[in-house]
């Protein structure tokens, strides 16, 4: 895939860790310009001095849309944006024994995040008559997590928003798509607790964790020019455990 990342802007939100950490980097190498969307000041400052001019940190809680109109109007024009952020939750829990503060949060962070972000960058993207969308969804949107109550629905609310603004804006230049892995190799994974990854896990033909290359390549094919004629669709990074 021979493109030219010069000349794009690529907004990502939860920079400041994991997937979104890791996709702010290969961007930034490749040439873009990348703005970082966390509430990690400090973490977006390190990444910063790690990736030079080509990124630039912007703290916002993509929870508010306040915070997150004001971030956006102030961005140059995006050409594509990545929703990354996202938290597990409570988890290993049986559904009645959830907290519903807890879900209301994750919900917060998961959906109303990418919702919000989405909601700031396609008035433009149509505009322009170009623009890349990618929710980072989860196989347990698709499939739902026992224990996962929280975090499995609302990656199916994710999946459920791709599939509407998918079909909205087809046809104008702008896609949006979602990605659902399986397990991949990040701080949010080693954090929870090992029943539920091996339950995870175990779920996977493959037998194994995905790796943060592995979906960054992903990422990249998907908002890219080349990737034209699929929007509305959740791609599938699962080792062998979504079948459809």
């Amino acid at each position: 895939m021979h493109q030219d990342w010069t000349t794009q802007n690529i907004v990502v939100t939860g920079a400041a860790s994991g997937l979104g950490r890791a996709i702010c980097a290969r961007f930034a190498q490749l040439g873009a310009q990348v703005r970082g969307v966390d509430t990690n000041e400090n973490a977006l400052g390190e990444m910063r001095t790690a990736l030079g001019q080509s990124f630039a940190p912007v703290v916002c809680d993509v929870t508010h849309w306040e915070q997150v109109a004001a971030a956006f109007e102030q961005s140059p024009a995006i050409d594509v944006l990545i929703n990354s952020a996202g938290i597990t939750g409570q988890t290993n829990i049986k559904s009645q024994e959830t907290d519903p503060v807890d879900v209301e949060r994750v919900f917060r962070v998961n959906f109303f995040g990418s919702y919000l972000t989405s909601k700031a960058a396609l008035p433009g993207m149509i505009a322009r008559g170009y623009g890349r969308v990618l929710h980072i969804a989860s196989i347990a949107g698709k499939e739902g997590n026992a224990g996962m109550l929280a975090y499995s629905a609302s990656k199916a609310a994710v999946i459920g928003m791709t599939k509407v603004q998918g079909k909205e804006v087809a046809g104008t230049g702008v896609t949006v798509n979602a990605l659902a892995p399986a397990v991949i190799e990040t701080p949010m994974v080693a954090a929870m607790p090992p029943e539920q990854v091996k339950y995870m896990t175990t779920k996977i033909p493959m037998g194994r964790c995905g790796s943060l290359d592995e979906l960054v390549a992903m990422v990249e094919f998907i908002v890219s020019p080349a990737c034209s004629f699929t929007t509305g669709f959740t791609f599938d990074l699962t080792g062998g455990r979504a079948t459809y």
